[in-house]
């Protein structure tokens, strides 16, 4: 059995909530549902639009999560100063345009290596624990480590839209899967030997979280379109146990 934790990512809790400008749906409720039915962790992402999650969920968060509260936001001042203030257990430094639907990919560290390693500076100076979202590559791996981060997060976006067919691969689907595959298992042994721990996510499901959990270096996760969907027609509760026992499966 895998000893990974999983982080549900409760931001279209948000989103429902947002389109109406209403109090409902709870935050605090979701999340609480989410620890009774063994989530690890909860995790958000404060955008610069502020489309979904607003600051003042930050702090309600801090007040009543129990387990462990994984803030997403972008490389800036603000947001720095929004996380050391919140004091979240850990933060994960993204990138973030206005136009994106969601988070396109994983951050560009070794181009913009001064900036992020100044904000991690920050984020461990006040105490946090300072993770980074990255694509599996060796060279932003390096990079995210030359930083001076404690984690790295490896985007599983390619492997997810493979094991759908999705962007053309189609037939070949299965062998672009098992490529992917391989390049998220590579990285997070490389990651490993770094002495970074290793979390994964972005477009994971039911049907294909468990050959990434198969990587004994990943000991996190974190995963929330597909959760919040499955919530939709069957209940949070039942959602999160059924990606928890496919994680362990």
């Amino acid at each position: 059995m895998t000893n990974s934790r999983l982080n549900v990512n409760i931001d279209h809790v948000a989103t429902v909530r947002q389109a109406r400008r209403a109090p409902e749906p709870s935050l605090v409720a979701a999340a609480m549902l989410c620890e009774q039915a063994g989530a690890d962790g909860i995790t958000v992402h404060l955008r610069a639009d502020r489309r979904h999650i607003q600051d003042a969920d930050l702090y309600t968060l801090r007040q009543t999560v129990n387990t462990y509260l994984n803030v997403e936001m972008n490389v800036s001042d603000e947001m720095i100063k929004i996380a050391l203030d919140a004091r979240p257990d850990a933060v994960t430094l993204v990138p973030e345009t206005a136009e994106e639907i969601t988070t396109e990919g994983g951050l560009d560290v070794r181009s913009q290596l001064e900036g992020v390693r100044g904000a991690i500076d920050q984020l461990r100076e006040g105490g946090l624990f300072a993770s980074v979202f990255l694509d599996p590559d060796a060279e932003q791996i390096t990079a995210a480590h030359e930083a001076g981060a404690q984690q790295v997060e490896l985007c599983t976006a390619l492997y997810a839209e493979a094991t759908l067919g999705a962007r053309g691969f189609h037939g070949q689907g299965a062998a672009r899967a098992a490529h992917e595959l391989q390049r998220l298992h590579e990285a997070a042994t490389l990651a490993a030997q770094y002495g970074l721990r290793v979390a994964a996510g972005h477009g994971l499901t039911y049907r294909n979280v468990a050959a990434v959990a198969r990587a004994q270096e990943i000991t996190e996760f974190n995963i929330g379109h597909n959760i919040i969907s499955r919530a939709v027609l069957v209940g949070l509760e039942r959602a999160v146990r059924e990606m928890r026992e496919e994680i362990n499966r």
